[in-house]
């Protein structure tokens, strides 16, 4: 692997990357494969906002390594079931390793899924909601740096969403989960995955 310019790296298959995806074949994979993708299902979605969730103060490969680990405690990020979550199955996600065992944040998923079931008496309305804030016109980065860890229109969505009753999800939060779910597209310009 050797790196180029503009911030990216060529890996051994002779793909260049985002430099933020490193070699972890974990990273790899979720850029090549999920990162900028456009989602546009609601339970997708609501996976995907937990997560970001997760990883505030920390780095997103520490919440990729136990997403599966959160799909198996949560029930599969069933918000129906997660809405009724009591005090002692939080108990049980603080003593579980897999999760990262912060309080607030496994308490914020409970809020967050009653938020989310408020939101989406129709199917598509949490996504309609959340893609209204997909900024208008956006250059694609030739490197890291030109990067922004949050735009007015992560500012607004954040706004949004805690207005809406939704922890967690400050304007870095919202910023992160739009470039996850393809409402931005930040690969940067010498990316094999620019488009």
């Amino acid at each position: 692997m050797t790196q180029t310019p503009a911030a990216v790296l060529r890996h051994e298959d002779g793909r260049v990357r985002c430099a933020w995806c490193g070699t972890d074949p974990t990273y790899v994979a979720y850029h090549d494969t999920e990162w900028g993708v456009p989602v546009h299902d609601d339970a997708l979605l609501f996976e995907m906002l937990c997560l970001e969730g997760a990883q505030a103060g920390l780095s997103w490969i520490t919440v990729l390594r136990k997403r599966e680990n959160y799909r198996a405690a949560l029930d599969g990020f069933d918000a129906a079931r997660i809405a009724r979550y009591r005090p002692a199955r939080i108990e049980r996600l603080m003593a579980n390793p897999g999760l990262i065992r912060n309080r607030l944040k496994l308490e914020s998923l409970v809020s967050n899924a009653r938020a989310y079931l408020d939101l989406r008496q129709e199917p598509g309305a949490f996504a309609a909601l959340l893609w209204d804030f997909r900024p208008e016109r956006r250059r694609r980065p030739r490197a890291q740096g030109d990067v922004p860890a949050s735009t007015a229109e992560s500012d607004a969505m954040s706004r949004e969403l805690k207005r809406r009753g939704f922890r967690f999800v400050g304007t870095t939060i919202c910023y992160a989960f739009m470039q996850a779910v393809g409402i931005v597209d930040d690969h940067q310009a010498r990316c094999h995955r620019a488009g």
